[in-house]
């Protein structure tokens, strides 16, 4: 790829992190488990918990890959297989810890993806700020699937081919 598209991707893939850091450390500031499940029931407390602790990792992924890209963007001379690697942790952290979480207290149905409907498929009914912060991640972390989805697969075949570890 050119060293100037990959910076632009770096330089918009940060943007967007940005954007998804601070709506996540919004919510987890102000959130605790005894303030989503005020009304003591237990099964949305296992659920919470499960919400709390994706929203955290997340939270850290998305974190670290925000520095990383920070560091390929300040460099001297930008460095495009750096920069690449961190592209790549992107996608195969912050964005797959979204739409793929351990807990599983949402998931993606792909049949509404085309229907201008939430994707987004809750196990349990969440309060109305658990849903609208997943819905708003869902929107970057969707953009930022797209900007990537080169990085899924194809950066890895390529670098197979080359011969080249990774």
């Amino acid at each position: 790829m050119a060293v100037v598209h990959v910076k632009n991707l770096c330089e918009s893939t940060r943007a967007k992190l940005s954007e998804a850091i601070a709506k996540m450390e919004q919510f987890l500031n102000g959130s605790s488990l005894q303030l989503l499940n005020s009304e003591n029931d237990t099964a949305m407390e296992e659920f919470y918990k499960g919400y709390l602790s994706d929203t955290r990792h997340l939270l850290v992924f998305s974190e670290v890959s925000y520095e990383k890209l920070g560091v390929a963007l300040r460099r001297p001379n930008f460095n495009l297989d750096y920069s690449e690697k961190v592209l790549y942790d992107v996608y195969h952290s912050s964005v797959n810890s979204f739409f793929y979480p351990k807990n599983e207290c949402y998931s993606e149905d792909g049949r509404y993806a085309y229907t201008g409907q939430d994707a987004i498929r809750f196990r349990k009914k969440p309060n109305r700020e658990v849903r609208d912060l997943t819905i708003e991640l869902s929107k970057i972390f969707e953009t930022l699937r797209e900007d990537l989805a080169y990085y899924e697969t194809d950066y890895i075949t390529q670098k197979r081919m080359q011969g080249e570890k990774v």
